[in-house]
């Protein structure tokens, strides 16, 4: 990785060490899109999966396919959304647990 890819990265969670109210609210943004996507994700996959096996190759043809690509979409989407989570909730914990000597 290249010392300019390090060093944004380092910056955007130096920001949210300088900033922890909006570390937190932005980590309950990213918790219930996390949420939200996921339950909904789970919901719809099962649903195109069943159609696929009911259906056959026409549930494609009939849009399942687009549907399919989509829900994979909406997989990664809800997988930043808990890498967003997981990077507030580490600068918010390490604040809360350091120790000044």
């Amino acid at each position: 990785m290249n010392a300019a890819r390090r060093e944004g990265r380092r910056g955007w969670l130096a920001w949210l060490c300088r900033h922890p109210w909006l570390a937190f609210v932005l980590l309950g943004l990213s918790f219930l899109v996390f949420g939200a996507a996921t339950v909904n994700l789970a919901l719809l996959l099962q649903l195109n999966l069943r159609l696929w096996l009911d259906v056959g190759w026409q549930a494609a043809m009939d849009g399942a396919l687009r549907q399919l690509l989509e829900l994979l979409i909406s997989g990664y989407a809800a997988m930043a959304a808990y890498i967003v989570f997981k990077c507030c909730e580490r600068v918010l914990v390490e604040r809360l647990t350091r120790r000044d000597d």
